[in-house]
């Protein structure tokens, strides 16, 4: 008997997010929805990670009316967004009111499928968020950020897929950011799953081509019982993108799987994207082919770049090789955490610090943070050392409880400044728009009036990234770091890799 393979298609999200560092515009995304609409997909990813930032940062476009206009267009699909659990859409922690209300607007606006992950796999940060969605009577994915450490086994991945079902999550998504999930792998971890928690309980994959072997991976999960794969479509894939949707469709023929996949309407998807993609060639990544030294370094590819220009704005550029030995040293001062947004950019910026200017003589304040457990629990245990001298530049404890029960309801705060400023139109998505980014959000409510900008269609963009990151990646939003040398207050600003 012939099992039927689900397809969550990423044209419309991660694709261009990895590809073309999120600037793709609405207006060319629009002309392929009807056959998208109509290609058979299990779900559309479309909306969240780094689209909202992109969206108001760099395109002028409401992300709220973006997603309005995608359930408008996309009637018979589910939309699916990634969520980064109680950080939202944003790269701080949110107190619980108003993730609520984020979830809810989402939800109101159309949106069916939220996939929600937190940076260290920390079930606490993702627990309201999927209380919110199931709420709201839509499908929370839970989500287990793949990676590879001395403490993550199959077993700790199946354990962690098992407390997400018993949290109440309509599925599990095994999520590679960085295409580390070799075929094996994929393998026993669906299969764990399957077999500790049920047939009944969907499991989906995701995961990026970069290091060249994750089509195999695919294939060796669905074996394995994977009821659902992420792929895009082929003019919008590889590199530190992701595996083609017509190469998987092919893969599967006679091997007693099949995904159920209106080919013309692939056809026509392609040739949309395919000419779409070139008006983007200045935001194009320059990874274009395999990068398996991921597998040694562990370093995803936009994580490297991101240390390179930091290096270069030193002078620097010869330590990079130091850099990269650094970073897996401060990974497990740091008890082993998952390379995502935001613990990939905080662990990286801090192996620069390191070796240019001694180990831990200088500590951001977010690196600090991160020891100490305000954004959640290690997946191991944190060197004391790293610790104390944490907590005197902090000057705070470490602390153990879940970050956001230190925060104090914000909704009321938020709304005065939000309503305040001139172009805010005063309903709940502008104020959540604030709360995501609000120096963005002061700039863009003043022009929104302005309409889109078209970067695919401009020939003086000139601010092309250096690459783009197979971190599930990239928008290339600055993070501002506090660091202290020598007594004196400095203020360095990162670019991070954003899932």
């Amino acid at each position: 008997m012939t099992k039927t393979i689900d397809i969550t298609e990423l044209a419309l999200r991660d694709a261009h997010q990895s590809l073309l560092a999120t600037r793709m515009a609405l207006d060319d995304m629009l002309p392929a929805c009807a056959d998208i609409d109509q290609a058979g997909y299990w779900s559309v990813e479309c909306w969240g990670g780094a689209t909202f930032d992109a969206c108001i940062r760099f395109l002028n476009e409401d992300p709220w009316e973006r997603l309005r206009t995608f359930r408008t267009m996309l009637p018979n699909s589910r939309l699916q967004m990634l969520l980064r659990g109680q950080n939202l859409l944003g790269y701080r922690h949110y107190e619980d009111g108003v993730v609520d209300r984020f979830v809810d607007k989402a939800a109101e606006n159309g949106m069916d499928v939220f996939r929600v992950f937190d940076a260290l796999n920390d079930i606490r940060n993702i627990r309201h968020s999927v209380q919110a969605v199931r709420r709201n009577g839509k499908h929370a994915q839970g989500t287990i950020c793949y990676t590879v450490s001395p403490l993550h086994t199959t077993e700790t991945f199946v354990e962690m897929a098992e407390r997400l079902v018993e949290l109440g999550c309509d599925s599990i998504c095994l999520k590679d950011m960085a295409a580390l999930l070799k075929p094996q792998a994929a393998y026993d971890v669906v299969k764990g799953i399957k077999t500790r928690c049920g047939d009944g309980v969907r499991v989906h994959v995701h995961t990026h081509a970069t290091t060249g072997v994750t089509l195999v991976s695919l294939m060796k999960a669905i074996e394995a019982g994977a009821d659902c794969v992420d792929t895009a479509i082929s003019s919008m894939s590889l590199g530190p993108g992701h595996n083609p949707t017509e190469s998987l469709v092919e893969m599967l023929d006679g091997t007693g799987y099949q995904a159920k996949l209106n080919k013309a309407c692939l056809h026509r998807i392609k040739n949309h994207f395919a000419a779409v993609r070139p008006r983007y060639q200045a935001f194009m990544s320059n990874i274009i082919g395999v990068e398996t030294d991921i597998f040694d370094s562990q370093i995803p590819g936009g994580m490297i770049s991101n240390m390179e220009s930091q290096l270069k704005q030193q002078k620097a550029e010869d330590r990079l090789e130091e850099v990269f030995i650094e970073v897996p040293r401060v990974r497990e001062d740091a008890g082993f955490p998952p390379l995502v947004t935001p613990s990939s950019q905080i662990v990286g910026t801090q192996a620069v610090f390191n070796v240019l200017m001694g180990r831990y003589k200088v500590m951001s304040s977010e690196f600090a943070d991160l020891m100490l457990g305000y954004y959640g629990k290690a997946p191991g245990e944190r060197d004391p050392e790293v610790m104390a001298m944490a907590e005197a530049q902090a000057h705070k404890p470490a602390i153990e409880q879940r970050p956001a029960d230190l925060l104090k309801p914000e909704w009321d705060a938020l709304q005065t400044a939000a309503t305040a400023l001139p172009g805010c139109n005063g309903s709940q998505e502008d104020v959540l728009t604030y709360a995501m980014f609000p120096q963005v959000a002061a700039g863009f409510f003043g022009k929104r009036d302005q309409g889109p900008i078209y970067l695919g269609r401009d020939p003086q963009a000139t601010d092309k990234p250096s690459a783009a990151g197979t971190d599930s990646t990239s928008v290339r939003s600055p993070v501002t770091y506090d660091v202290k040398l020598n007594g004196r207050s400095h203020r360095v600003s990162v670019t991070p890799i954003n899932p």
